[in-house]
């Protein structure tokens, strides 16, 4: 697959809008050694993003909507951390300068996500990313059959096999 173009798309997915629109993406599921192919890939592109007022042109991810959201995502982000996923990138130190009363919480990436963990079992509604990793690509599929919210799925690959039996 072609791992910048899924980097490029899974941050688009998973942090437009702050992550709170209905087809927001909260999981990625990685095949293989995909995870360690993409996972630098959604760093870089991660420390790039500028967030800011909605209202600033060069903002590319504004605030979550109310403080209650911002708690509650907050608390996500300790839940995964306590439950034992890998934090890579931690949204909560999110600063931005004179606007100390906005509702911030920054691109949040955890790694090595199980799913029994409430990072994977609820919807944050929030700038969280997981990476879930499976060995083998039915697994995947297992994965998003069984998900209450793969109401928006897209795979990443060369293989037109898969391609096709995901369509299917």
């Amino acid at each position: 697959a072609d791992m910048d173009l899924a980097a490029d798309a899974a941050i688009g997915a998973a942090f437009g809008s702050a992550g709170q629109r209905c087809m927001a993406i909260s999981v990625l599921v990685a095949v293989g050694d995909a995870a360690d192919q993409l996972r630098p890939k959604l760093e870089e592109r991660m420390a790039a993003l500028t967030t800011g007022p909605g209202h600033v042109p060069s903002s590319e991810m504004g605030p979550v909507v109310t403080a209650e959201s911002r708690d509650r995502i907050v608390e996500y982000i300790a839940q995964g951390e306590q439950a034992g996923a890998e934090l890579v990138v931690d949204g909560r130190t999110l600063r931005v300068d004179g606007h100390d009363d906005g509702f911030w919480v920054g691109p949040t990436l955890f790694d090595r996500v199980t799913t029994d963990m409430s990072i994977y079992t609820d919807e944050i509604f929030g700038p969280v990313l997981d990476i879930v990793r499976v060995d083998a690509w039915d697994d995947a599929m297992r994965l998003v059959n069984e998900s209450a919210f793969a109401n928006g799925v897209a795979i990443f690959t060369n293989d037109g096999g898969a391609a096709r039996r995901f369509q299917h």
